[in-house]
């Protein structure tokens, strides 16, 4: 979605307040440059403090002050934190999940198919599109908060899930076979026998169970947006802020929502994106997420949160908070909103700070705001609705994920699928190749030169018989170990591994293990040449490439393909850990396990890129690397930007590869071969 600005500001909550400020927050705000807030979303015990009473008192207190200081409002659907009112009246709305009943406190406790829960969500949604859609300065509108299904696996919930299986499986003994449930006496002879799907054993079913909850969001989002839109003006959008898996901060696809179907029903996909900062800031979460965003309707996205100063391990360095800002703008965001104005004084999140401490002060990092503000209105019409064009993209697949969490690596645990995903996004970012994100669900992959197929461990057919036509055709495939071994049902084919892969991959293995004191070695000069090339060696230092093997292996025997590592072990010193090969038109390069070692990694992808004739990034052995991370796309005005940004500390000189143009900050003219210098965390913007 195009937007007119660079939007920037914060979550507000006048609800959330000590005392009454509105006015001076809205000062502050406007001052810093901020143009947007997002209210509404948890606070239904104050927009209906009872049943049938309304209360807008901050609703207009918000609004009034926003138009008076020039700030546009996106109103959010109240919906994901339920007021206690409504569970004493309907107790079961809590949801049933596989530790039982939930209890009243937290956010996202509720079960989103239960009818009065549905009932009164869809008033108060009414009520407030009402009250709010005339008001100029909405300009649209945030569905629910980070909405899953929460669990929920009560009596209702799964006989919809029965109702499911038998749509999809009318002879319940086709169900029977395809789940494989003659296993341990599993089998089901009538649906009223149908047992407590909680208490499965079988990997394939609690999978499908899984997938059933992801339609529950896929179809709450789109029922919301229907009555949204109900209200809507034309100039008004609808999304909703779309998260990521998790372990201290995002880390990648969301196992618990399909993204892709959900964000059918948005005009624009919304995301919030957490990541490490100080010492830890590294930038590739803002990458990977941002591009899993931009891939949701292939177009520009909106940052609905991120963290301003953020847990307290998180405070940013100096710098590092506008360096932040730029990484998101550069990725195809069109907006960067902090989680929160100012930092709570109760409950759960008092100690996730806001862009202003407790005391409301103007503190370091909202001097910094103030710095992103300034520059952005001057330069905003030349960053805001950066096309971006990749020649390389990176399959998502809910399935397999799922499959992963089932039956998971030996250490990476219900994080192994994004553990993979993240081993080849992340090389490619240190390497400054840009890429998409895709869904396992198109079939056409000929925009790309070379896709990147990770863990992809459910698969039906009709996939990998495109993936195999896309490398006879030209394509460059990379993919990974567990691939193709089981359908879309979880069922592990029953002939030659990788399943229909094994031809296009010119491999096959029918063992694996976890490896335990095993190394990865190169085979072929060309790794070894090309590590010297780019990363600072002395002429002998090639020789420690080797890498200890994690987490899974394959014993790969290579049919027609060329082996480029190996296992450095007597056991499995016969066996490829990655081999390449050429099909048809194209080629494939597959890798039988994991290893530590990064700069081996990136340079297996490099000589497979070069040797591909890849165009879609600079290969040369001189291109910038991370530290350094390098940016582009094409602006409204049809101009090329390149933003230079500094992830280091340390201060570094780049030399402009580009034409001639003009860095926009500065304002300083640049030429091609131009040096340009950059502080600790420091950004540039060329535009050409």
């Amino acid at each position: 979605m195009k937007t007119d600005k660079l939007y920037f500001g914060a979550a507000y909550y006048s609800e959330y307040l000590p005392y009454d400020r509105v006015e001076k927050d809205m000062e502050m705000m406007e001052k810093a440059g901020m143009n947007i807030i997002r209210i509404a979303e948890s606070t239904w015990s104050t927009l209906e403090p009872q049943e049938g009473v309304y209360d807008f008192t901050h609703i207009d207190r918000m609004l009034n002050a926003a138009a008076r200081h020039h700030i546009s409002v996106i109103v959010g659907t109240p919906t994901y934190a339920v007021p206690t009112w409504l569970v004493k009246k309907y107790p079961d709305i809590l949801a049933i999940t596989q530790n039982g009943r939930e209890r009243y406190g937290h956010r996202q406790n509720m079960d989103i198919t239960n009818p009065d829960y549905l009932s009164h969500a869809e008033r108060i949604i009414r009520v407030l599109m009402e009250h709010v859609k005339d008001v100029p300065h909405v300009i649209g509108y945030q569905l629910d908060n980070e909405t899953k299904s929460y669990g929920t696996a009560g009596p209702r919930v799964q006989a919809m899930f029965m109702d499911y299986l038998k749509e999809k499986f009318p002879d319940i003994n086709d169900f029977n076979h395809e789940f494989g449930l003659d296993y341990w006496s599993n089998r089901v002879n009538d649906w009223d026998d149908f047992p407590d799907v909680r208490g499965t054993i079988n990997q394939s079913l609690a999978a499908e169970f899984c997938k059933f909850q992801r339609s529950l969001v896929t179809k709450f989002l789109s029922w919301q947006a229907d009555i949204v839109r109900e209200y809507k003006r034309e100039d008004q959008f609808i999304t909703q802020n779309f998260d990521f898996d998790w372990t201290t901060h995002s880390v990648g696809y969301q196992s618990q929502v399909d993204q892709y179907d959900a964000a059918r029903c948005m005009t624009v996909a919304g995301a919030d994106i957490y990541h490490p900062s100080n010492e830890e800031l590294t930038g590739a979460e803002i990458t990977v997420c941002g591009n899993i965003s931009r891939s949701l309707r292939k177009d520009n996205y909106l940052i609905l949160e991120t963290e301003a100063q953020g847990l307290t391990p998180w405070l940013p360095y100096p710098g590092q908070l506008r360096l932040q800002a730029y990484s998101h703008i550069a990725n195809g965001s069109n907006s960067v909103m902090y989680w929160h104005w100012h930092s709570i004084h109760n409950a759960i999140e008092s100690y996730w700070k806001g862009v202003l401490s407790h005391d409301f002060s103007e503190n370091e990092t909202y001097r910094e705001a103030v710095m992103i503000g300034s520059e952005w209105n001057k330069i905003g019409s030349h960053l805001k609705n950066l096309k971006k064009e990749s020649k390389i993209a990176i399959m998502l697949d809910n399935a397999s994920l799922t499959g992963f969490s089932q039956f998971p690596l030996e250490n990476a645990g219900a994080n192994g699928y994004n553990t993979v995903m993240r081993w080849f996004s992340d090389a490619l970012y240190r390497l400054n190749i840009e890429y998409d994100m895709i869904s396992s669900k198109e079939r056409d992959f000929s925009g790309y030169e070379c896709l990147i197929v990770p863990a992809l461990y459910s698969a039906p057919e009709s996939l990998l018989l495109a993936l195999d036509s896309y490398v006879k055709n030209g394509g460059h495939l990379i993919t990974t170990f567990r691939s193709g071994f089981s359908d879309e049902y979880l069922k592990i084919y029953p002939d030659m591994q990788p399943h229909i892969l094994h031809e296009c991959l010119g491999l096959h293995y029918d063992q694996f293990t976890h490896p335990h004191h095993v190394d990865v070695v190169p085979v072929q000069n060309d790794i070894a040449t090309t590590s010297q090339e780019h990363f600072s060696h002395s002429d002998n230092s090639a020789v420690f490439l080797n890498s200890s093997a994690r987490e899974w292996m394959e014993l790969i025997t290579c049919d027609t393909a060329t082996p480029v590592l190996k296992y450095s072990h007597p056991a499995y010193e016969r066996y490829a850990a990655a081999a390449k090969n050429r099909y048809g038109n194209g080629s494939s390069l597959y890798f039988g396990t994991m290893f530590e070692n990064n700069e081996l990694l990136e340079s297996v992808l490099l000589s497979f890129l070069h040797e591909a004739g890849f165009s879609g990034g600079d290969l040369s052995s001189d291109a910038p690397h991370y530290p350094l991370i390098v940016k582009r796309g094409v602006n409204d005005l049809g101009k090329e930007l390149c933003y230079y940004l500094n992830y280091s500390k340390d201060p570094v000189s780049v030399t402009h590869r580009g034409k001639d143009g003009i860095e926009l900050i500065s304002e300083t003219s640049i030429v091609c071969g131009d040096k340009i210098d950059l502080g600790g965390w420091g950004v540039a913007v060329v535009e050409m």
